[in-house]
């Protein structure tokens, strides 16, 4: 079997499995009875791609050469310092435009918010090692090394991260009562959008480092505003919540990926004609 045929068995094995085991948790735990997000099946869900990353680089040939484990802190800090800051600069200019528009939420003080992003940072960290392990670290690699084109890689990736959250996807927006009808594409065009800065990122530094940053930041920067209160009406959620599914996110974070992918695909033209 050619590697080129081996590597495309395994990311078709890896995104069945994936997709499947989160929804096999879902199943185990309305099995015991556990409310979705309570029982022992979201464990499942969250270490699925580590584990089947972990299994196709060990025991199917992939090996661990494109795992992206470097750490280059001074040549690559200002692409960990983008990874830092965007989720929390995004989510100001959200907040930002509501309370300019009136449609500010409610909040409950900054002290709340601190205390809940300072005691999020630690399990976030290690969630998003076994996520991003997988899908920045397995997915977007493996579809650059089959010759997959750049754009539509990023956009494979979010589709198939997106997705991967969706037996869980009403237990991680609890702060929202939007059916999962109109929540689940938006949050699907969310992590694509996301995807193209991950992805662009991702190949900037060949590290899936940064990826678990931002993942680390954004997820405890955002839960600790729902927490503090700044959840906006629910007529505006949709478009003002300033979260990965929320419309103005998705526009920004849109915009900022094709930005990066744009600058690539000149560098990459003027290298093309030197």
């Amino acid at each position: 079997m050619s590697r080129e045929t081996s590597t495309s068995r395994n990311v078709l094995i890896f995104t069945l499995f994936v997709l499947a085991l989160g929804w096999i948790g879902r199943w185990v735990d309305g099995m015991m009875g556990a409310a979705p997000g309570l029982g022992p099946g979201m464990t499942v869900w969250i270490a699925s791609p580590l584990i089947v990353s972990f299994l196709l680089r060990a025991f199917a040939g992939d090996g661990w050469s494109d795992l992206g484990v470097r750490v280059a802190l001074l040549g690559d800090a200002r692409w960990y310092a983008v990874s830092l800051f965007v989720y929390p600069a995004a989510a100001v200019v959200v907040l930002g435009i509501n309370h300019w528009s009136g449609e500010s939420a409610h909040a409950n003080g900054g002290a709340l918010f601190i205390s809940v992003f300072v005691a999020a940072l630690l399990p976030q960290i290690l969630i998003n090692i076994f996520e991003e392990s997988g899908f920045r670290g397995y997915l977007a690699p493996k579809l650059t090394a089959l010759g997959v084109d750049r754009l539509l890689g990023h956009t494979i990736v979010g589709l198939v991260w997106g997705a991967w959250h969706l037996p869980y996807l009403a237990a991680i927006t609890s702060y929202t009562r939007e059916p999962l009808a109109t929540l689940a594409p938006r949050f699907l065009l969310g992590t694509i959008a996301a995807s193209l800065v991950y992805g662009e990122i991702r190949l900037r530094t060949n590290s899936f480092w940064p990826a678990v940053v931002m993942q680390t930041v954004g997820g405890a920067f955002i839960g600790g505003l729902v927490a503090a209160g700044h959840v906006p009406a629910a007529r505006y959620a949709w478009l003002r919540m300033p979260a990965l599914e929320g419309g103005f996110m998705i526009a920004m974070f849109a915009a900022l990926g094709l930005f990066l992918y744009a600058r690539a695909m000149e560098r990459q033209a003027a290298q093309e004609q030197q």
